[in-house]
């Protein structure tokens, strides 16, 4: 897809991805950058490098801008990030702006509608305001949101109840307002080969009787390790061969770490970031999140992929994707023993882990990436400018060029 430059002269559309951190942008989107790269777009990418992984987006061939966002609505530091993005602005014009995470996107769309740049995308992963969310959630994200609707060419959101809010916030569904099916997952990198299993669990030192329960998330206070970990203690004495599997790293790993120790919890083991999640999960036997909100959990997807029983707290994004005794079970956030017993249930059960890991398995076909990148290739046909002779319109329906 080209665009026609002020001398008649046909040039790349020029695409940009902004989220607070770079970590963001390489976890979710490099498919969806390589998408447009695929239609002969140039991608630029704009986040905090704070985090690393940008050096993750730049291999992709995305043309990276450093800009100091912090996560915080309320940060001081943002007044400099927001004028670093009108700057970026004001030397770059992009035919396409998709933003994502609530701080990175209500800036660049306030920067976008003040440089008279757009369309703009935004994906909602989550909005912080949602049914049983803090009265400050409502009070700040609300009023922001609702403001920044204006600048907003099209919302995107991954749940049925921010379908429903965006609804009452004046987005139409068809026209500006689009429902997908998370960001993804690749299903075939979850079908490990034969015997990775095996291999895995001799390094992580595993024994064959061991019962893996994994959690796949970031150490922030969101994804409520503190809840896993006072429920552990129960677990491990009822079934002595479970072990806890914490995988990821964050701002409350060392917090979490010292808790455990302090309090002698058994069978936990901190593995860090890892980027085999699909050959952890291989190893794996029950997976958990118990996350206080989520959008659309990928983490969720992928142990579905992997044929795992989920267990996981009853809010949005979750409740989407775990039936609750259907492909694994739903407990309420901060229900220390209710979240114990659901673990101890699958952990004593095989032939239930079994069951629900096949009916994730058949409900997860709904959400592969192949399915995800069809839906966003719909939608950024229609906010792309017209294609160069030989390419397509962007409401043609036709087949991308490669």
């Amino acid at each position: 897809m080209c665009r026609a430059n002020g001398r008649g002269k046909v040039s790349p559309a020029r695409v940009l991805f902004v989220a607070t951190v770079y970590t963001h942008l390489a976890a979710f989107h490099i498919p969806f950058m390589r998408l447009l790269q695929s239609w002969g777009c140039e991608v630029h990418a704009a986040a905090s490098p704070a985090e690393g992984r940008k050096d993750e987006v730049e291999e992709d061939g995305a043309i990276c801008h450093d800009i100091p966002f912090a996560r915080s609505l309320t940060s001081s530091q943002n007044w400099r990030a927001y004028r670093e993005l009108r700057a970026l602005l004001g030397r770059e014009r992009y035919d396409l702006i998709h933003v994502h995470t609530p701080v990175a996107a209500w800036l660049t769309r306030l920067a976008a509608h003040r440089s008279r740049q757009g369309p703009v995308l935004y994906t909602a992963h989550g909005f912080h305001f949602f049914r049983g969310a803090p009265p400050t959630h409502w009070l700040l994200f609300y009023p922001a949101e609702r403001i920044a609707a204006r600048w907003t060419d099209a919302l995107v959101v991954m749940n049925g109840e921010d379908l429903a809010q965006a609804r009452t916030m004046g987005f139409v569904e068809g026209k500006n307002l689009f429902l997908v099916h998370g960001v993804g997952v690749d299903l075939a990198a979850y079908a490990p080969p034969h015997g990775a299993r095996e291999a895995v669990r001799a390094e992580l030192g595993l024994r064959p009787d061991d019962v893996a329960v994994t959690c796949v998330a970031e150490f922030t206070p969101t994804k409520n390790h503190a809840q896993l970990l006072a429920a552990w203690p129960a677990v491990a004495g009822e079934a002595p061969l479970a072990q806890l599997l914490l995988v990821g790293d964050g701002r409350t790993r060392a917090v979490m770490e010292g808790k455990a120790r302090r309090r002698a919890i058994p069978n936990v083991r901190f593995l860090g970031f890892r980027r085999d999640v699909p050959a952890v999960l291989a190893a794996t036997d029950v997976f958990v999140l118990p996350s206080t909100r989520e959008g659309l959990p990928r983490s969720v997807l992928e142990a579905m992929a992997a044929g795992l029983p989920v267990v996981a707290t009853d809010v949005r994004g979750n409740r989407d994707l775990v039936e609750d005794g259907g492909n694994g079970l739903l407990v309420r956030v901060g229900d220390v023993q209710g979240l114990a017993e659901a673990l101890l249930r699958l952990a004593r059960d095989p032939e239930l882990r079994r069951r629900m890991g096949a009916a994730g398995r058949d409900k997860v076909t709904d959400y592969s990436l192949d399915r995800v990148l069809d839906e966003m290739a719909a939608i950024y046909r229609r906010f792309l400018p017209p294609a160069a002779p030989g390419g397509i319109a962007p409401d043609s329906g036709a087949p991308p060029p490669v």
